[in-house]
């Protein structure tokens, strides 16, 4: 549950960055006020992990959303796939089946009924060239 509230933490987070150009190191002092050390560095960690390597990540992620311009997403939607896009690439002891849904369940509650679809299929065919072992944890055929 904590690791959920530090993902929605840094979701906010980074819309509000991406719309606002706000700096994320006071986003992240009024989001964090209230929340306790371990959600503090997890949100901390996604947030300036994925600001840190956006170029990367935006990249990654236009490779594989096709017929859609990364400019042109929805900004919740965007954010969503950055997000996860960087804790695939750079959390790797985090099963990639937590971080898609997780991704899903953000999508779910903060944007339109398309973009689970869609964030699942962009997750889904960027992890398998990511991590194209799968999850660790995780038989191959499964």
């Amino acid at each position: 549950m904590a690791r959920h509230r530090g993902r929605e933490l840094a979701l906010r987070v980074l819309f509000e960055q991406d719309l606002a150009h706000t700096e994320a190191e006071e986003l992240l002092r009024r989001a964090l006020i209230d929340e306790s050390e371990d959600i503090c560095s997890f949100t901390r960690d996604l947030v300036l992990g994925t600001l840190q390597h956006r170029d990367e990540l935006d990249a990654m992620i236009s490779q594989v959303a096709i017929d859609w311009k990364l400019h042109r997403m929805p900004t919740i939607d965007r954010n969503i796939l950055r997000l996860a896009t960087f804790e695939i690439v750079y959390a790797t002891n985090t099963p990639i089946s937590v971080i898609i849904n997780e991704a899903l369940e953000l999508a779910q509650e903060y944007s339109t009924d398309d973009a689970k679809k869609f964030v699942n299929g962009v997750l889904a065919t960027l992890s398998k060239s990511v991590r194209p072992e799968g999850d660790r944890d995780k038989p191959a055929n499964q």
